[in-house]
């Protein structure tokens, strides 16, 4: 089937499991295309990947969406779109880099 058609599917659709209650779009992640064409990555993947590279920036200069696009692709080979990558960031609850800049 196709990913739209699932999606509307399982939306505003919950269940209740033994560790929780979740929404059922968080059992069907979405795959990231790699650059070299070899298997597909999870995003949840891809939001573990921005996660560490935030964690480990200059906070003096931290990294702007489209260096985040630039560094995905360069260390884990992930061709990932601007405007995901921000999408990714907001749902981590990652500032924009000029709100976590730090000038100390």
């Amino acid at each position: 089937m196709h990913e739209s058609t699932i999606s509307r599917a399982t939306s505003n659709k919950w269940v209740h499991t033994p560790q929780g209650l979740f929404e059922l779009k968080y059992f069907f992640n979405a795959g990231i295309n790699r650059e070299d064409g070899g298997e597909d990555i999870a995003s949840e993947a891809v939001k573990r990947f921005i996660k560490q590279i935030v964690g480990a920036e200059e906070p003096k200069r931290p990294y702007s969406d489209q260096k985040l696009v630039e560094l995905l692709r360069a260390q884990h080979k992930i061709d990932i779109a601007r405007r995901t990558v921000a999408k990714y960031r907001e749902q981590l609850g990652i500032l924009p880099s000029a709100q976590r800049k730090k000038s100390f």
